[in-house]
């Protein structure tokens, strides 16, 4: 049976790398981590609702370390990747919603 951990893997880092995104942006600081639901509740001062809206991201969690290092977990299956794939946009296009007005007004003074 194939298994689908890099996709898992890379599902979690889109998540991820678009909530720090965020928190750069608000000039929100955070520690080294990978853990979205911590993540999410850093961003939730700025973007109340978001932890709630996106609280099933934190199912990603366990790709941003069994992938990385393995522990012998159960192999991520077709359906799984999916789910997290589905679990990964929602972040990246909320994330993105939420920067647009930012991204649309461009470099102040350029």
């Amino acid at each position: 049976m194939p298994s689908y951990e890099t996709a898992g893997f890379h599902a979690q880092q889109a998540a991820e790398k678009a909530l720090k995104a965020f928190l750069v942006r608000h000039q929100i600081d955070f520690t080294r981590t990978h853990d979205l639901g911590e993540l999410l509740r850093l961003a939730e001062p700025v973007a109340p609702g978001i932890t709630r809206k996106l609280a099933d991201a934190e199912r990603l969690n366990r790709h941003a370390v069994e992938t990385r290092y393995p522990t012998g977990a159960t192999p991520v299956s077709r359906e799984e990747a999916a789910r997290d794939l589905a679990l990964a946009t929602d972040v990246v296009e909320n994330v993105r919603t939420l920067l647009q007005p930012y991204l649309d007004a461009g470099r102040p003074g350029g």
